[in-house]
């Protein structure tokens, strides 16, 4: 797959943490590190959420979810800020250096990259720091990707008024960096091949859907739980500038697979 060295308008990939390995072998890495020195520009934004119920649940925390987003008190924020922007940011850094890619870990409180508001549940819940509505200044990853870094960004932003962090569903973080960039392709990877009318038979899977297809399946009982924000995230990327949003599989050549129709592609 060839691709020209436009860092304006890059490739944005959200690695899920469904879908991520832990220091083992790890198809996703291999492949960004590729796509990087083949002078593709690609930015890579991650998740996190089993390692963080690990870690909450270590300090005996419990985790509560509302319209698939982790509900989010003083404690829990502390303990997703650790997780994710030490111990699972500086380790994709690593394995990249390991690749022999220069990668920068941020987050989106750096540079002001993602800033949100605090947000309540479809049915009014409060929710504690989560974020929305999230708005995403890409000088920094413009900076960053004209410097040949691959950057590697956590999903948290600053609150309007830079008081405190607010927990970002990672599939939203990375569709605002995606939009703002007026990215080729947004690929969310995951554990699932395509989207699916059906949630328990693979062999729904729906290959291609409009914006208007998309924002109807979205009000479907089959796009429930961890399915709606991606979905969500794909309409809201196409609608802010990106050029295609696909979801797909990890595995080996997860990205370009994608890229060549292996996905479900929002349009």
């Amino acid at each position: 797959m060839h691709m020209l060295n436009d860092y304006a308008s890059p490739v944005v990939v959200k690695y899920g943490g469904n879908a991520m390995g832990a220091g083992g072998p790890d198809p996703v890495l291999d492949e960004a590190a590729r796509l990087h020195k083949e002078g593709t520009p690609l930015i890579l934004v991650h998740g996190g959420g089993p390692e963080i119920d690990r870690w909450l649940g270590l300090q005996g925390v419990q985790t509560r979810r509302v319209d698939g987003l982790r509900v989010t008190d003083e404690q829990t924020l502390e303990i997703t800020e650790a997780v994710l922007c030490a111990t699972i940011n500086k380790r994709l850094v690593r394995e990249l250096a390991a690749r022999d890619v220069v990668a920068a870990g941020i987050s989106g409180e750096d540079g002001g990259l993602l800033q949100a508001v605090r947000i309540t549940g479809s049915h009014g819940e409060d929710l504690g720091y989560v974020g929305g509505r999230t708005r995403c200044d890409p000088a920094l990853l413009r900076l960053l990707l004209s410097a040949n870094y691959l950057p590697v960004v956590a999903p948290l932003a600053l609150s309007s008024n830079a008081a405190h962090a607010l927990n970002v569903n990672a599939d939203l973080a990375a569709a605002a960096i995606a939009a703002a960039l007026g990215a080729r392709a947004f690929v969310q990877i995951t554990n699932v091949q395509r989207v699916r009318r059906d949630p328990d038979d693979p062999s729904s899977g729906i290959d291609a859907m409009s914006l208007d297809q998309a924002r109807a399946f979205a009000q479907t009982p089959a796009c429930a739980g961890g399915m709606r924000p991606k979905i969500d995230a794909a309409i809201a990327a196409v609608e802010g500038g990106a050029h295609a949003a696909y979801i797909c599989a990890a595995g080996p050549d997860a990205i370009a697979r994608a890229l060549a129709g292996d996905a479900t592609l929002v349009t």
